[in-house]
Formats: structure tokens, sequence, C-alpha cells
């Protein structure tokens, strides 16, 4: 007896996707920051100093008001101790006993001729009075100076678990199909459709 019915069976089909679990960095910038102090050069210079003072050489050429007052004090007070003197020693001639004629000696000492020095001599008596100090240069060198300032931040750490999709392509399923021969009832209608069919092909 021949098989009537065909039963094909026809399975699920799924698709399955697997994400594995993974650990991320993402570091973060770093920042550089750059100073600069500019140095350079400085120069100090003292140059010499000369003082010069010709107070004294000019008043001995030609004195001014104040020391030809002076001057003149000097040289009156000089005169005044000379003849103080003079007038003391002739006192003193006149009042010794063993000295005979003591006036007409101190008379003739008064007209004798003035003798020894002149009083001849160079003007300017006295130069100027010369000071200086000694010239002075220092320098003073800076270099450049620079200073980094480096800013690093942490970096940041994700963990991204994994992870299963599954998607069923085709769902499973049972086709059941007849193979067989027509069934007719009542049973004579197959002679007919048998003699029908074969009028046809004729």
């Amino acid at each position: 007896m021949e098989a009537l019915l065909r039963i094909t069976t026809i399975p699920m089909e799924y698709e399955m996707k697997i994400q594995k679990a993974r650990l991320e960095y993402s570091s973060s910038k770093s920042d550089v920051t750059m100073n600069r102090d500019r140095g350079g050069m400085t120069m100090e210079n003292h140059p010499i100093k000369v003082r010069l003072d010709t107070y004294n050489a000019r008043n001995s050429v030609c004195p001014t008001t104040t020391e030809s007052v002076r001057q003149a004090a000097d040289k009156g007070k000089a005169a005044a101790l000379d003849a103080t003197a003079a007038y003391a020693k002739e006192s003193a001639m006149l009042l010794d006993p063993k000295i005979p004629n003591a006036l007409n000696q101190i008379f003739s000492q008064r007209a004798q001729q003035p003798t020894g020095e002149f009083g001849l001599r160079f003007i300017p008596t006295t130069g100027p009075d010369i000071e200086w100090s000694d010239p002075d240069l220092s320098m003073q060198y800076q270099m450049d100076k620079l200073s980094f300032d480096i800013k690093v931040l942490n970096g940041n750490f994700e963990f991204i678990p994994g992870s299963i999709e599954m998607s069923i392509t085709q769902m499973p399923d049972v086709n059941i199909e007849y193979i067989g021969k027509p069934l007719y009832v009542p049973p004579s209608a197959a002679n007919l459709f048998n003699h029908t069919s074969m009028d046809v092909l004729a």
C-alpha cells in the first residue's frame, strides 16, 4: 500500500550576536604652560669727577673784600707786635747807663736803609686745590628664565558589559502533503472521471 501523505518538518532557524565585555580607557589632554621671564643687561657708569677749588689761588692774586680785610688785620697785628718789640728794645737802651748817647744810636738805627731779603714773589702764590674720584663701570647680565607648568589629568575607565542578541529568522513548521490519488464518493464517480479523461485525451 502506498503512502498517501508526505510530512515535511521545517526546523526553527535563528541568529545569535554575541558582544564580548570590554574595558575602555579614555585619556584626557595634558596642558603645558610655558612662562618666559626676559633677562637683560644693565650697565651703570660713573665717570671720573674732578673737584677744582681755586679760592686760595684767586685770593692770592685778587683777594676778595673779606680776604683783604683779614690780610690787613694780620699785617696790622704783625706791625703792632714789631713796633712793641722795637719800642721795648729802645726803652731798654735808654735805661742802660752803659750805653753812651743811646738816643743817637736809636735815631741812627731808625734811619738805616732796610737790608735783607726783599718781598719778591710770584703770583699766584698757591695753586688750585684739585680732588678727583676714580671712574666706576659696573655691568650686570641676567639670562632669560623659562618655567614650565604641566597639568596631567587622570584618564577614565569605562566597563562595557557583554551582550547576547538572538533573532529567529524562521519559525518551525510542519508541512503535510497528500500524495495519493483522489478519492470519490461514491466510488462509481471514479470510473466516470477516468472515461472522461480518456475522451479528452482522444
